[in-house]
């Protein structure tokens, strides 16, 4: 079983604030890829106290930690997962902004390919 959100912060030695621990939570749980916007209207459910501040700085630490990675999709908004062991890519449905992760190892031995050449 995959270490959650939460696990991977004391492993690093992040603080967590009970705020911290739901935010941490409410991410471990996502099945998508949430914004900051996103992902304080679901902390809110669980602790209508946190304010979208808490929401940012706490992203901008979980980042910084390497526990979550940002996306800069096209749209504007910043979105956010977690670090996962495995390399995936993300396809981007441009009529309803879903985003699908795959993995494929056509592509990736393309993308080995192509930095061959590159380097070489």
């Amino acid at each position: 079983m995959p270490e959650s959100i939460e696990q991977k912060c004391i492993a690093k030695g992040v603080k967590l604030t009970d705020q911290r621990k739901i935010i941490a939570k409410v991410m471990s749980e996502a099945q998508d890829h949430p914004d900051v916007n996103e992902l304080y209207l679901r902390v809110s459910k669980f602790d209508n106290r946190i304010s979208i501040a808490t929401v940012y700085r706490t992203v901008k630490l979980f980042e910084e930690a390497g526990i979550i990675t940002k996306h800069d999709f096209k749209g504007g908004k910043a979105r956010y997962e977690e670090v996962s062991e495995g390399h995936h890519d993300h396809l981007i449905d441009v009529n309803t902004g879903e985003i699908i992760e795959f993995v494929d190892e056509e592509i990736e031995s393309l993308q080995k390919k192509s930095c061959r050449k590159i380097w070489l």
